[in-house]
């Protein structure tokens, strides 16, 4: 076998699946097109709380094209399940507005649009409660916080500490819901054939899904495929089983065809998840010159009546800065509203927009540069576990964003840099992001014809997975690129982690590297001839992951931002952002810039115009489409940039790589309102910093 030369891993490498995409040879779920499929249509409830009395599915059925309409009257039945959001057409419980009541399937798309359109259902409605506020009666402690965080922590006495320290900040700060808007909608294909089920469907993580399906109906998880090789984004929405794979599934059996089922934009706004709303209070104390004594972050989040999801909104706090005197707190009500999950950077996004904001606050109350009050309260161990960080490289992310911006010929003095008609101001925030890894598989095959085949069930959601993928294997295995081919997305492969947590790539890799080693060995064992047959082997990497050192993993980074101000309309432009990261080793500097500047670019959405407006009257979003919900566009990045310390971390994973996919957006709403107080000198302390709380 040819060895090659130069390392493939941290090279710039094109992704591997671009001319499949750009060509559209790429295939995405709804695109399957099984024989003789069918539509579905779902129908979402008109009410927010309440109970369906009837459905007239007798009438639709005489329409033209019509084959089924389903509800929980004459819905087959799901096997118990867990998680009760998913118990499609099981109860006539109304949770909350737009959950799925009912189902029609006809021949078209357009025959089951406009038969569930006219589907009359009958409702007896009960008052609902939607709104999220601090003295809620409902609110309460959770058990732990997402994925499995204490809901609280305490350390020494915050309450003297803040009491007698010389600098206190008090302040209050909320964020609204946000919804995720993928490029590609959710949607799925249910086929039913030979007593199996597959479903191709837009997810995030095959192996969980199928895992979750199985259940449901009754079925051992062999009997059920997941297959999802193309992915138009998700930002964790996808992570997770949402009601609209269960309700493809249920069709698909009750009319004994293939069935195909989207959800539109206007029906994600409450089926397949969202940001949940938070409110939270930050007080620090500090001496004369910045140092913390206390750090006390309290968050009020919302969940569902059906499910809970609490949300880590503080968790980042406990490791980020030194003080001995600390306290961290979640709290959570049950609302009448669908259930929040996973959205980029869970809980560090809105958590450490209220930290590094009130931080920005106590730079300002001490007359401390920000840049040089976060590095002297920069930890040497982990605040609260006293665990030795594997690798903390924030001062030097601050300092080489500093030199690169141009921070220190700033002028402290806020609202007082005018171009024009224009306010000018920068600002800074940290970033910080857990670095995961969990047990995957994998395994490698050589081929008769020298090229090489690695699988594993990872999902590519378009973060370049199948490139570094490609070449970590190839490295691994000593060959070219192109001889390496690696399929994912499909849970008939090796079991593999759900892409979310930014541990994709740690975990995945660990896998692929160690199946490619062991190939490798196998290889050995033949003189590296490949017999007629091939060659395989498989790795799986539970008990690595178990032995792991006990170590505080994190990845860092430090967000700067310029912004101008309209003085007459209060619209805000983000004229620069930087984002300078510790992430380990970068294992390919094309990709990984992208994800970078994409969690910038969302942040900066973050920062200004993302908001779902809830109508409390009726308790459904308003703006539930892109019309109404702004996203930062490329009209609104006008110069952005990313860049990376090296890091060095023996102790992280085989390739010495932390994720990147999340922490770009963690900093950057801070940073931006910030920047906003220094060219205004008004604090925007809830997110979007919309022109009406500018100009007043």
């Amino acid at each position: 076998m040819t060895v090659t030369g130069a390392r493939v891993t941290g090279s710039a490498l094109d992704r591997v699946d671009g001319p499949e995409k750009v060509t559209g040879r790429a295939r995405y779920a709804y695109e399957h097109r099984p024989r003789d499929v069918a539509y579905a249509v779902p129908v979402q409830a008109a009410i927010a709380r309440g109970e369906v009395v009837d459905v007239d599915v007798d009438a639709v059925l005489q329409w033209p094209g019509v084959i089924a309409a389903m509800w929980h009257g004459n819905a087959p039945r799901l096997a118990p399940s867990a998680a009760a959001e998913l118990a499609v057409l099981q109860s006539r419980q109304v949770a909350y507005r737009g959950q799925y009541v009912a189902v029609v399937v006809a021949e078209t798309y357009e025959q089951a649009c406009e038969a569930a359109r006219l589907l009359r259902v009958q409702y007896e409605e009960r008052p609902h409660d939607v709104a999220l506020r601090v003295d809620h009666p409902g609110m309460y402690r959770p058990d732990h916080v997402n994925p499995d965080y204490p809901t609280d922590s305490s350390l020494g006495d915050p309450e003297a500490a803040l009491a007698s320290a010389a600098v206190v900040v008090d302040a209050t700060y909320a964020t609204p819901a946000e919804h995720h808007n993928p490029m590609e909608p959710h949607a799925a294909v249910a086929v039913w054939e030979e007593g199996g089920l597959t479903v191709h469907d837009s997810t995030q993580g095959a192996s969980g899904l199928r895992a979750t399906i199985a259940p449901l109906f009754g079925m051992p998880p062999d009997r059920v495929r997941i297959v999802s090789p193309y992915v138009g984004g998700g930002f964790g929405s996808k992570g997770k089983a949402h009601p609209h794979v269960v309700l493809a599934a249920l069709a698909a059996k009750q009319v004994g065809r293939p069935v195909k089922l989207a959800v539109t934009r206007q029906q994600m706004f409450a089926v397949t998840g969202y940001r949940t709303p938070t409110v939270q209070r930050v007080r620090l104390g500090a001496d004369g010159d910045g140092r913390l004594v206390a750090i006390t972050h309290e968050a009020f989040e919302q969940t569902s009546t059906i499910s809970e999801f609490a949300e880590q909104t503080t968790v980042a706090t406990r490791m980020m800065y030194a003080a001995p005197h600390r306290h961290t707190s979640h709290r959570l009500v049950r609302l009448d509203v669908p259930t929040p999950t996973w959205m980029r950077a869970p809980g560090e996004a809105p958590g450490m927009f209220a930290l590094e904001s009130a931080m920005d606050e106590l730079a300002v109350a001490c007359g401390v540069d920000p840049v040089e009050l976060r590095v002297r309260n920069d930890p040497e161990r982990d605040p609260e576990s006293g665990l030795p960080f594997s690798s903390r490289n924030l001062v030097a992310c601050l300092r080489e964003g500093a030199r690169r911006f141009g921070w220190h010929e700033r002028d402290p003095r806020p609202g007082i840099r005018r171009r024009g008609r224009v306010l000018v101001g920068t600002g800074v925030a940290s970033s910080t992001y857990p670095a995961y890894r969990v047990a995957s598989r994998a395994s490698a095959r050589a081929e008769p014809d020298g090229r090489f085949t690695v699988r594993i069930a990872a999902a590519d959601i378009g973060t370049g997975a199948r490139t570094v993928l490609t070449q970590l294997a190839a490295d691994a295995l000593a060959v070219p690129p192109e001889r390496v081919r690696v399929e994912v997305g499909d849970s008939a492969l090796p079991k593999a982690s759900t892409a979310g947590g930014s541990m994709g790539t740690a975990s995945w890799g660990t896998a692929v590297v160690r199946a490619c080693e062991a190939l490798m060995d196998e290889l050995a064992r033949h003189g590296g001839a490949v017999p007629p047959p091939g060659l395989s082997a498989e790795a799986d990497t539970a008990q690595e992951v178990r032995g792991q050192r006990k170590l505080a993993r994190h990845a860092y980074g430090a967000q700067f931002a310029e912004v101008g101000v309209d003085v007459d309309t209060g619209e805000v432009r983000v004229l620069r952002l930087l984002g300078v990261f510790a992430a380990g080793r970068i294992l390919n500097p094309k990709t990984a810039r992208s994800q970078f500047i994409g969690g910038m670019t969302m942040g900066m959405s973050m920062a200004l115009l993302e908001e779902s407006v809830l109508d409390r009257e009726f308790g459904d979003y308003l703006n539930h489409d892109l019309a109404q919900y702004h996203l930062a566009t490329c009209a609104d990045v006008r110069d952005i940039e990313a860049a990376w310390v090296e890091e060095d971390d023996p102790d992280l994973n085989p390739m010495g790589s932390k994720g990147i996919g999340e922490i770009g957006i963690v900093g950057t709403a801070a940073a931006i309102a910030s920047a906003v107080h220094h060219a205004t000198g008004v604090r925007v302390r809830d997110l979007p910093i919309r022109l009406d709380k500018l100009v007043g």
